[in-house]
């Protein structure tokens, strides 16, 4: 152990100046070592602190979970790790700037740690040490929201926000294997844009990522439910997937699709069909009962789209 210069530092200054908690308790949890981080986080002076017992010393009823791991250690010498996790806040400590904006102060986030020593008289002790595990906290949360970001980004299209061609191929064969177990109809819509390249050669590729972004929003509000699947499948095409309506209800789906996109009134002078943006619209319902099902599903659903752009354009044709 390192030894001190008398004059120069005492050993009660470094244990006032840890960051960390120190406390030591004897065998009936009276208090021997109380140094200052307790005193400014506990609100309790090391002159009141001394020789009480710390079951009783705070106001507040402390945790089960930290009395059980206490009693424990001083009577079985087992050392206990109380984790921030499990054990968020078992001790009534605050930060010093706690309750300023005259809320409730909120209880730091706290890891503790027992250790059993023994006494000068051959009696069992315990020394804890508490730190303040509020930062890493943070960081942990900030590292989750960093994460969530990320697996956002990979499934989302960058331009539109709605999700992309590979959320879509992976929800697709989540929900029809679902929708086989639970005998269910799927419909699948394939939507284009009508003459999407002749409105970017008039009007310039940023008009045409703006009209993306509104077509994208315009056919995402029409969604019943975060059940549906809507993603970009590539270019001026989109995709969408519902569960659960007959051929007749995904007909009115589509048609209200259409309709959405109509009443957006986006300027279109080099089409052919209408004066404005329009889209058009391949679906195919069935009750998928093979793997095989949902290629089938899509092949059809994307020759019907065919079908419309043949037929016209800006119109619904069923597969």
């Amino acid at each position: 152990m390192s030894s001190f210069v008398p004059g120069r530092i005492t050993a009660d200054a470094v244990l006032d100046n840890l960051n960390l908690g120190l406390v030591v308790l004897d065998k009936d949890f009276n208090i021997l070592l109380w140094n200052g981080w307790m005193e400014r986080h506990g609100g309790i002076d090391a002159g009141r602190a001394l020789n009480a017992n710390f079951v009783t010393l705070f106001q507040q009823q402390l945790a089960p979970g930290f009395l059980r791991a206490l009693s424990n250690t001083i009577s079985y010498g087992l050392p206990a790790m109380l984790s921030s996790a499990l054990h968020r806040s078992p001790l009534p400590l605050y930060h010093a700037n706690a309750g300023n904006d005259g809320g409730a102060p909120a209880r730091m986030v706290q890891s503790v740690v027992m250790t059993p020593i023994m006494a000068v008289d051959g009696s069992r002790a315990c020394l804890i040490q508490v730190s303040d595990a509020s930062h890493s906290i943070r960081r942990e949360k900030m590292l989750m929201s960093h994460s969530e970001a990320l697996k956002r980004q990979v499934v989302t299209d960058g331009l539109t926000g709605v999700y992309n061609r590979r959320f879509f191929d992976e929800s697709f064969a989540l929900v029809l294997q679902r929708a086989r177990r639970n005998g269910e109809a799927l419909s699948l819509f394939m939507i284009d844009i009508d003459y999407f390249k002749q409105y970017n050669d008039h009007y310039g590729h940023t008009a045409g990522d703006r009209v993306l972004k509104r077509v994208a929003a315009a056919l995402k509000a029409q969604q019943r439910s975060s059940a549906d699947v809507f993603a970009r499948y590539g270019g001026e095409e989109f995709v969408m997937l519902v569960n659960g309506v007959d051929a007749a209800g995904a007909q009115g789906i589509a048609e209200r699709l259409r309709e959405s996109v109509h009443a957006l009134e986006e300027p279109h002078e080099k089409s052919p069909v209408a004066r404005r943006v329009t889209i058009s619209i391949g679906v195919c319902t069935a009750v998928p009962q093979e793997e095989a099902d949902g290629r089938c599903l899509m092949d059809a659903a994307d020759a019907a789209l065919y079908r419309a752009k043949q037929g016209g354009r800006d119109r619904v044709v069923a597969g």
